[in-house]
């Protein structure tokens, strides 16, 4: 599945009418993507960018600006071990080794069952609880090997289901604001132009 399904159609609707300009909602909606498939595919952004009355183009500058948004298929779980200076310093290319060895993967590789990808990132700032890693994008602080097997053991038991849902889940509650509850959702169109912005071209011109 790429394009929204039905629910999620619904769901990207009121995503969408939160927004005076309706390309404001462009990163929600590639979350919700992602959310629904795991990764962003071409046709979700497709989709998209018929949503918000843009390009597929647009949507994709977008999307590749953001390391966390996903154009391929990754496992279950996303582990993201971090080696720079900090956890560098405290084991973290020591645990990024153990780590391929306990999964038998090289780091940007996913597991034969499609379980786990592994990748190796830069900092996740939690330089004082290093050597730390994500899953899912959700921390484990100051993480021994022996934990990381445990770690990994736990994920492919199901054991941490309730703390760490699927690649793409944002939250386990959706928000949803009542159109009577919305607040500070003015149109843009019509704002006078800055003083510093017509100063500048003021400047500009002379």
């Amino acid at each position: 599945m790429s394009r929204f399904s039905d629910d999620n159609l619904v769901t990207a609707l009121e995503i969408r009418s939160r927004y005076p300009v309706a390309k404001s909602a462009t990163i929600p909606l590639l979350h919700l993507a992602q959310e629904q498939d795991g990764y962003v595919a071409d046709d979700a952004m497709e989709h998209i960018a018929e949503l918000v009355g843009t390009t597929p183009a647009q949507v994709l500058g977008t999307c590749s600006f953001y390391e966390m948004f996903k154009r391929e298929p990754v496992g279950t779980y996303l582990v993201n071990i971090c080696t720079n200076i900090s956890c560098q310093i405290m084991g973290g290319e020591e645990l990024l080794h153990h780590a391929e060895h306990k999964l038998g993967i090289k780091a940007g590789s996913t597991t034969a069952d499609g379980a786990i990808t592994l990748e190796d990132v830069e900092c996740i700032a939690a330089c004082t609880e290093a050597p730390c890693l994500q899953v899912n994008y959700r921390y484990r602080h100051k993480i021994t090997l022996d934990e990381f097997d445990q770690l990994i053991d736990d994920l492919r038991a199901g054991n941490l289901a309730a703390d760490i849902p699927p690649h793409g889940t944002l939250a386990k509650v959706r928000q949803h604001i009542p159109a009577d509850k919305a607040a500070g959702t003015a149109d843009p169109t019509g704002v006078p132009e800055p003083v510093w912005l017509a100063r500048n071209a003021e400047g500009a011109e002379s």
